[in-house]
């Protein structure tokens, strides 16, 4: 089960931590979305998510940034644009 409430709400009474699965909390003004509350028996398992979501766009990022670091260290020597084209090619038979 899960309720959506505002941070005003969420702060007078305690107890409705232990009601709900998670809760949504909600600016009630403007309806703006702040964000999710949720409560101990469920934050291990929502902490390793986040954590493995974080892990998987880093790796991303870097094997994204890895296609150039052998530009970055000179290791593509004297070579012309045309040849490295022709090595990566070969290489992805």
């Amino acid at each position: 089960m899960h309720t959506i409430l505002s941070i005003r709400e969420l702060s007078r009474s305690g107890k409705i931590l232990c009601e709900y699965d998670y809760i949504d909390i909600e600016d009630k003004k403007s309806h703006q979305y702040k964000g999710v509350f949720v409560p101990e028996k469920h934050a291990t398992e929502v902490k390793n998510l986040i954590n493995e979501k974080l892990l998987r766009e880093k790796d991303e990022r870097n094997k994204a940034l890895m296609k150039y670091a052998g530009i970055a260290k000179g290791d593509i020597g004297e070579r012309s644009i045309q040849e490295l084209k022709r090595e990566s090619a070969v290489k992805g038979r």
